[in-house]
């Protein structure tokens, strides 16, 4: 349908990835989902077996962390879509270590994928929704980039600099119509947080108000509120989807 409102989702197959293009596409909009370039056959197989196949939902091969090849491949999406309504940047990596031990490659990586892209991604997007006159933003930052995590400097960095960049780019899109905001969830109920130990994953739940896992959904609601109509008098914040576990 040519008046479907069109969002682009980087990091789409992952767990809250998933739920965001779900959620999306029962709300009538068009998604563009991206994947590693090469992952083609993987990537159609995610569709399949989240039966999002045959959805108003296309595959975008884009490596986020390469700026240059990220430039061309949406240079050319944009120019051929017209518009773009809602960008979420939900493309993440996780490289733990201590930072002692943690290498300059293990820290390089987690920034080119997790904050460079935010540059790489961004600008051709918001470009154009300035254009548009319209448009909406939401970044996937962290609850460990609000409040750090052992183990974890690198992540925190991105995630922490993640909610930097979405204040500042709220600032500059207001007079053009755009929203910027960010999601910061906390611990979520993805498939590589379910796997962990049975004992591990009490003591994680031991130390949230809420005592459970946030499910996929209520992150991908909170993307979906951004998004909407009641989301268009909100820019600049971060919302918080932990379960109490940092309190602002």
């Amino acid at each position: 349908m040519a008046d479907k409102k069109i969002a682009l989702v980087t990091g789409a197959s992952g767990g809250i990835g998933t739920e965001v293009c779900r959620l999306l596409l029962n709300n009538g909009y068009k998604v563009v989902a991206t994947h590693r370039p090469g992952k083609q056959q993987q990537a159609a197989a995610w569709l399949e077996a989240e039966q999002l196949a045959g959805q108003d939902i296309r595959l975008l091969a884009l490596d986020v962390s390469d700026h240059e090849a990220t430039s061309e491949v949406l240079t050319g999406c944009l120019r051929e879509l017209g518009r773009i309504d809602v960008l979420v940047n939900n493309a993440g990596i996780t490289r733990d270590t201590t930072f002692k031990k943690m290498s300059w490659q293990q820290w390089q990586e987690v920034m080119d994928t997790n904050l460079n892209s935010l540059f790489s991604v961004t600008q051709p997007v918001f470009n154009l929704m300035c254009e548009q006159g319209c448009g909406r933003i939401i970044n996937i930052s962290s609850v460990n980039g609000l409040k750090g995590q052992y183990g974890q400097v690198n992540y925190s960095a991105a995630k922490a600099g993640m909610i930097g960049f979405t204040k500042a780019l709220a600032a500059e899109g207001a007079r053009f119509g755009v929203c910027v905001n960010a999601v910061a969830p906390g611990y979520t109920a993805t498939p590589m947080v379910t796997a962990i130990r049975e004992d591990v994953l009490d003591s994680i739940k031991a130390t949230i108000p809420l005592k459970r896992l946030a499910t996929t959904e209520e992150v991908a609601g909170a993307v979906l509120y951004l998004a909407g109509e009641y989301g268009g008098y909100i820019t600049g914040e971060t919302l918080s989807v932990n379960g109490g576990l940092y309190m602002q």
